[in-house]
């Protein structure tokens, strides 16, 4: 080592009032785990404000006057801006930090579940929407808050504990929800409750998560430049069908109609919801587990084909065996499978650069919750038209069960054209 790089190293460390970088980097990390909890809390609430309304079904229609159709139609209208605002929310990320995006998100829910809870049918569809757009903010902020706070060696990880908050939050979203509304308190005040409770929280967002360090002064349009980088790499498109197709099927098969379809088997309504919330219970398990596990072996697809099996294998059990699915442990190991469903959020990070990591999640949640949004009413549709007018039989819901089956089915075959991403392939490579 040279003298003149011997005292640039020594005064670095040793110059009075000076901070080692390596300890100022360490307590910025500090400083953006503290701020990725609450980001976890945030996204914990807005799950379970989501998966809510399929523990209250009876009590919406009756109170809102709608079919099966409309009320799917009207809960829908959640997906439409979630969609929509995880774009806005990922370039803003971007171009702003987490502060502001994440504090008006949260902002934005609890003004939504305010009008949702009024028992009126407009303020319901403006609360949806509401609740819709602020929940666009919360997973790519996470994802923004975890990609400063973790190092990539243990992103996949990080991810899994972030889905494992959301799906905490849909768990107790149908089965602490569930007897609540049904005992405790009415399905408005429920409402109105989560969103002072929400009002609060985002008021400490504002005070304690850190901002940007500065704003660019170009063009606001400048904020979404970094989507042409993420929608030009084939490999963000190839992410988003396979987290789509994975998430679909436990969004809208079992938090919107997991418990109307378990009724069809002659349950008690609280039967229904304790079978239906074993499924989020399950992404409780599975998405740290097989992040862990991804970045444990280094690889990602191996993991993402266990959990799309484990899912393939549910559905064919349910249409043909359903009499020998067992009544808990069937719906907790669908939802560990499905947990793999986190791995094509951590991969659409990987296939982008790292500046855009605030876009790429704003892109997967668009590509994701889009889907939803197109394919939630159909579904609902689907069983209008099976139904006949009736009442919803078992035999109604095995046969649209056989669209999950698809959606497993076109995963395995987008799995092909997946780029694995893992550290064990980055080894490989060089």
């Amino acid at each position: 080592m040279s003298t003149e790089t011997s005292e640039r190293v020594i005064g670095t460390v040793s110059r009075p009032g000076v901070i080692p970088a390596s300890k100022a980097a360490q307590g910025t990390r500090l400083v953006f785990v503290a701020a990725w909890i609450l980001a976890l809390v945030f996204y914990f609430l807005q799950y379970a404000l989501r998966s809510a309304p399929g523990v209250m079904v009876p009590e919406l229609r009756n109170a809102f006057g709608l079919t099966a159709l409309g009320l799917t139609a009207l809960l829908g209208l959640y997906f439409y801006t979630y969609a929509g605002f995880a774009i806005i929310a990922g370039a803003a990320l971007d171009r702003y930090g987490a502060k502001l995006p994440l504090g008006l998100g949260v902002f934005a829910v609890a003004l939504g579940s305010i009008l949702f809870g009024m028992g009126t049918l407009v303020g319901a569809e403006w609360g949806r929407l509401l609740q819709g757009a602020g929940s666009g903010f919360a997973f790519p902020g996470a994802v923004y808050l975890a990609a400063h706070a973790f190092s990539s060696r243990w992103l996949a990880t990080a991810m899994g504990f972030t889905q494992f908050a959301g799906m905490l939050g849909g768990f107790a979203g149908q089965f602490v929800v569930g007897p609540l509304v049904h005992s405790v308190a009415t399905w408005q005040e429920f409402w109105l409750y989560a969103g002072v409770l929400l009002i609060l929280l985002s008021v400490l967002i504002l005070a304690l998560i850190p901002g940007a360090d500065s704003t660019p002064a170009s063009s606001i349009w400048s904020i979404f430049a970094p989507y042409k980088v993420v929608l030009s790499n084939p490999q963000s498109y190839v992410c988003g069908l396979i987290g789509g197709l994975m998430f679909i099927p436990t969004m809208i098969s079992n938090m919107i109609w997991g418990v109307p379809f378990r009724e069809t088997m002659g349950l008690s309504a609280a039967e229904a919801v304790a079978r239906s919330s074993m499924v989020p219970l399950g992404w409780v398990i599975g998405a740290p587990l097989l992040g862990y596990v991804a970045d444990r072996i280094g690889r990602r697809k191996p993991v993402l084909l266990a959990g799309l099996l484990i899912m393939l294998g549910y559905f064919v059990g349910v249409i043909f065996f359903n009499e020998y699915v067992p009544p808990y442990a069937g719906g907790l190991l669908f939802g560990v499978g499905s947990g793999a469903a986190m791995i094509p959020y951590t991969m659409i990070k990987e296939v982008n650069p790292d500046r855009v990591k605030g876009s790429a999640a704003g892109a997967m949640n668009f590509l994701v919750f889009g889907m939803s949004a197109l394919l939630g009413p159909l579904y609902g549709l689907t069983l209008a038209h099976l139904s006949a007018g009736h009442e919803l039989t078992l035999k109604d819901f095995q046969t649209a069960f056989w669209a999950w089956i698809g959606a497993v089915v076109l995963s395995l075959v987008l799995m092909l054209f997946l780029r694995e991403t893992g550290s064990a392939a980055d080894r490989m490579k060089s």
